[in-house]
């Protein structure tokens, strides 16, 4: 005796609207976390170039000088007598200062600000320079 199949196969069709759905919704969500890495509120500067190693992950205190001979720690503006105040409560455990200095910046102003920082108790200083 024969039986036979109440239904019949269909074959299998692959839709692609969803993925195409999910690929954008990838696509959105590694835009939104690119953008969310960048740096927007730097002071801008021009720095000089060189050779330099990647800095670690972890964001030591930075201290930058424009080309009008301001200071800014961590993009809050101080002045000279304020440096080492404030190098001693911003400073982590670390005790790393990054110097990013435009090239116009006055040598004098940078080393005397460079000087205030370690009487504020900065240890070291790493000079930032725009990779080539």
């Amino acid at each position: 005796m024969k039986l036979r199949r109440t239904r019949a196969s269909k074959r299998g069709r692959i839709e692609i609207i969803p993925m195409i759905d999910v690929m954008f919704f990838l696509l959105a969500t590694f835009m939104l976390a690119s953008l969310a890495m960048q740096r927007l509120d730097a002071v801008k500067i021009n720095l000089p170039s060189g050779q330099a190693e990647r800095m670690s992950e972890d964001q030591p205190l930075t201290m930058t000088i424009d080309q009008n001979n301001g200071i800014f720690l961590d993009h809050h503006p101080v002045r000279l007598d304020q440096v080492q105040a404030s190098v001693r409560q911003l400073l982590k455990s670390d005790r790393n200062v990054v110097i990013a200095a435009d090239d116009k910046a006055a040598q004098g102003a940078v080393v005397q600000a460079m000087l205030a920082a370690q009487r504020g108790g900065a240890a070291h200083f790493l000079i930032a320079v725009h990779r080539e």
